[in-house]
């Protein structure tokens, strides 16, 4: 595939990506009701299906630097494509993530997801959402899984470096777990229609402690996530 353009590239991975995809979503909703461990087996093989044919279709690889995996902690990641989304399930252990509560309404794969363990987020919705949203994620956490959240609240420009959105600092707090933030460079090769060949690295900063004032959060986190934002 080496010779071939981006868009013949890109157009392979369409095919073979979502239409394998479509699989994946069936067998993970037969699975959720009665097998956990083949339910879950399922969503991290889609994820590693989804790099498998990242790499071969359209040359693209993830590279991770300084990478802590491990459960008991807030990933706060870059959000440029969804190649990071996608990745989740194959880059962290068993991961919780938060994300927007429009997708839990997609048929299936909202049945899939919520399976799994993905928080549903109400962007508009008040104090007790935020409440609901901390309970889901305790649960998880004390069993041992990391939590995982894109602070900027959906996908932005490389090039860019808005502010987070405010939920973040209100699950920091009320969660009192540490954070690694976790910078993304996808954008340059995944969010476009022809996609390009390269590396797509993950850094991850050094871990921020629990129980500092919003500002202050928000702002280490900020400037660790916008670190390969170049």
């Amino acid at each position: 595939m080496s010779a071939l353009s981006p868009v013949v590239r890109s157009i392979a991975f369409y095919l073979v990506f979502y239409l394998g995809s479509i699989g994946f979503v069936l067998w993970a909703a037969l699975t959720a009701p009665v097998s956990r461990r083949a339910f879950r087996a399922t969503v991290h093989g889609w994820s590693r299906f989804h790099r498998v044919c990242a790499a071969l279709l359209l040359g693209i690889r993830p590279v991770l630097e300084n990478p802590d995996l491990r459960g008991g902690v807030i990933y706060a990641v870059r959000h440029e494509a969804f190649f990071e989304a996608i990745d989740i399930p194959a880059l962290f252990p068993l991961p919780v993530v938060f994300a927007k509560a429009e997708l839990m309404r997609i048929p299936l794969w909202g049945l899939a997801a919520g399976r799994y363990g993905v928080v549903p987020v109400e962007r508009e919705a008040g104090a007790k959402a935020l409440r609901a949203m901390v309970t889901a994620a305790r649960a998880h956490v004390a069993t041992g899984r990391p939590l995982v959240i894109f602070p900027e609240g959906t996908r932005v420009p490389h090039g860019t470096s808005p502010p987070l959105q405010s939920g973040f600092a209100g699950l920091y707090k009320l969660l009192g777990l540490p954070v690694i933030p976790v910078a993304v460079d996808s954008g340059p090769l995944y969010h476009r229609r022809w996609k390009r060949a390269g590396a797509i690295h993950y850094r991850f900063g050094e871990e921020i402690p629990p129980g500092l004032p919003r500002e202050e959060i928000e702002a280490r986190v900020h400037a660790a996530i916008n670190a390969l934002n170049g």
